[in-house]
């Protein structure tokens, strides 16, 4: 078993919450692309005290990433990041987060912004949602098949201290 692997059988609303992500998300995807040029996302690289970093993978897109998602509109960046790991994983913040960068994201969006907070100090009591397939702490040297690029990047840049640039 993976960590972070849900071995229950997910309710019946969560199977369907997810399935109309899959059919809702390329729409809005394409909608927000016109309707709305510029968004601003934050990511939490969560650090336990043994050095793993937590990653989740969602159910509506493929690949490990941070936790994190979208501000809202009148949401600070920092509530934002705090509400998303909640939502996400349970995480709740002890200690104000330490910004690692602002980076650009072009990928499904005119103008992508994402600020990535690093988190050494947190509580956990994970949590099931209807978004959050699995996640799991991962040793930097031993990832999960399928980390995303920007993750694998900041990654690089918080570990080995390699500027990896300014794009997602």
């Amino acid at each position: 078993m993976r960590p972070g692997k849900i071995e229950t059988k997910r309710p019946l609303k969560h199977r369907l919450i997810h399935l109309a992500y899959r059919l809702v998300e390329p729409p809005r995807r394409a909608w927000r692309w016109v309707r709305r040029p510029l968004s601003l996302g934050v990511r939490g690289l969560v650090v336990n005290q043994d050095g793993q970093v937590l990653l989740v993978r969602h159910t509506y897109v493929e690949g490990w990433y941070f936790p994190g998602g979208g501000v809202k509109r009148r949401e600070n960046i920092q509530a934002g990041l705090e509400r998303e790991l909640f939502e996400e994983v349970g995480v709740t913040l002890l200690h104000p987060p330490e910004l690692l960068g602002i980076y650009s994201n072009s990928i499904g969006y005119r103008s992508d912004h994402v600020a990535v907070f690093v988190i050494r100090h947190f509580d956990h009591a994970p949590r099931l949602n209807s978004e959050i397939a699995e996640w799991g702490f991962f040793a930097p040297e031993n990832l999960p098949e399928g980390v995303r690029g920007g993750t694998r990047k900041r990654l690089a840049e918080y570990f080995s201290g390699e500027v990896a640039g300014f794009e997602w």
